[in-house]
Parts: C-alpha cells; structure tokens; sequence
C-alpha cells in the first residue's frame, strides 16, 4: 500500500510560465518544491544541472529567480535540442518575431510541419509547432495533429503567439547565466560528481515502471535507469530526483539510500496522480 501523498495539487496558474514547450510530464507544478529545495540549502548552489532538460521549466526558474549562479541544461533528442540550442546560442529574437507573425491555419500548419528545415531558426520553428499542435505536446515527427483542443479550440488551443514570444525574451535576458549542451545528460552529471557546490534536478523523461510516456513523447526514450541511480549516488552535491510512482522506482531509490516522498499533481485529463521526490533529505518538502 503507497503512503498518502501529500500535499495538494499546485494551481500552475500560480506559477511563473516560463518554457516555450508544454508537455504532459511538464514541472511547472514543481516549482514551489523547488524554491523550498534549493532554499534549504546552507549556501545558494554555484550551478545546477538539469541533465534531461525537455521544456526546461526547473532550469529557467532556478536562475530567473537568483535561486542558483548558473545552469547547464542537456538534452539529448535532437527536436528539442534544437530549440534550446537557438534560445541559448543563436538568434532567439528571429525566432519570437517568426512565431508572431505566423499565419496560423491548418494548411499553414501542415504545410510547415512537412518541410525540409535550412536553419536552426527554421528547425526550432517547426519544433515549437509541433509541441503546440499535435495531441500530447509530442515533437517526434508523425503525431497526429489535434483535433478537439482545449475548449473545443482545435489545434489553435495551445498557440499563443504573443506569449510565446515573451517568454523567448524573458529567456533572453538570463541567457548568459546558462550553459545548452545537446548531448548525454549522464555523462554530464558524471562530469560534475565532485562538486558540492553543484545540485543536480534529475527528472527523466523515461519510464522505469513499465509506462512509456518517454517513448511517446521523444525519439530517443531509452535509459539505463540503474546507472542513473549509481551516478546520483555518487555526486556530491545536494539533488532531487523526480519519477512515476512506481515499485521498481522505489526499489531503486532504497537500494542507493535515497528516500522518497509521493507528491501530489493534476495529470492532461485533470485526474489527480502522484509523483515521487527523490533525494538523501527531503525534510524540506513544503
């Protein structure tokens, strides 16, 4: 029998958006988690290292909000490393300006999802369409576009040209404090095992309880999970762990003596669902 979890679940309206991405397995919800995590802390963390970034909400609050110096955020599916990789390192601005100036329809849409990309403006473009107009938020080629919406809104329903161009330039402006890397978020975190002044948020989007979410969402969705844990064990530093609710979860995190608290959230169809926090110290969970 699962212990019952606590708290209620967060209002996301309550909350700073700050990605460009929306996702089912998003962390908006975590957010006031980790304000509390990383103000528990003795000093304020030099850098964290979200090493599966996806839409990055952890990263952007954590330096937004002067919690941490700076982040390194990794991403290994090449869709959405291409959007970190202009917001980060590239023309940001031209790709705000193309995505209010976009002439929303349904044939624009399908026209553009089927084109051969020239640029890494044009690539995170398409990546961004995706994500806001095919069921799920999925940005790997060949999902199905939505038809109902939110609100009966069709596949309009998430496309908020104007916020999403605030939002790019809200991430603009704290840019120099982040670091992209398209790559190998574990070897990442190995990277930086010896640092204590270094936390890692480690939220992969790969399913160790039999689900697979990840699969569906990403082109690349598999992880040596128990890795992962053997890496986690070793670093230095302070960290949190998030993950499905699961037995082989939770056997995991005992194995490497970790301590796991369930937390409450709103799944897509508003149901109410928990997650686990993982860490060594979890006292400070509000």
């Amino acid at each position: 029998m699962r212990p019952p979890t606590s708290t209620s679940p967060v209002n996301v309206s309550s909350v700073p958006q700050r990605s460009v991405f929306r996702y089912p397995g998003g962390k908006t919800w975590l957010v006031p988690q980790l304000r509390a995590w990383l103000g528990s802390q003795p000093t304020r963390p030099k850098l964290l290292v979200e090493p599966f970034t996806g839409g990055g909400i952890i990263g952007l609050t954590a330096v937004a909000e002067g919690l941490v110096d700076r982040a390194i955020l990794v991403e290994l599916d090449r869709n959405v490393a291409a959007v970190w990789e202009v917001l980060i390192n590239g023309d940001a601005e031209q790709l705000a300006r193309r995505i209010e100036k976009f002439e929303f329809t349904e044939t624009n849409v399908r026209a553009e999802l089927v084109k051969v990309v020239r640029s890494d403006v044009s690539s995170a473009f398409q990546t961004i369409l995706r994500n806001r107009t095919q069921r799920g938020g999925i940005t790997a080629p060949g999902a199905g576009l939505m038809k109902a919406g939110e609100n009966g809104r069709g596949m309009a329903s998430r496309w908020y040209p104007e916020t999403l161009g605030r939002r790019i330039r809200a991430i603009i402006e704290h840019r120099d404090k982040i670091i992209f890397i398209n790559g190998d978020g574990l070897a990442v975190m190995a990277e930086h095992a010896k640092e204590r002044s270094t936390v890692l948020f480690v939220d992969p989007p790969y399913t160790a309880g039999g689900k697979s979410a990840g699969s569906r969402l990403y082109e690349t969705s598999l992880l040596d999970h128990t890795r992962l844990f053997k890496l986690a064990q070793k670093h230095r530093g302070d960290l949190l762990l998030t993950y499905d609710n699961a037995l082989e979860v939770r056997a995991l995190a005992a194995q490497h003596g970790f301590v796991v608290h369930p937390i409450a959230m709103k799944s897509t169809h508003n149901s109410e669902i928990s997650e686990l926090l993982i860490g060594r110290n979890l006292s400070w969970v509000l």
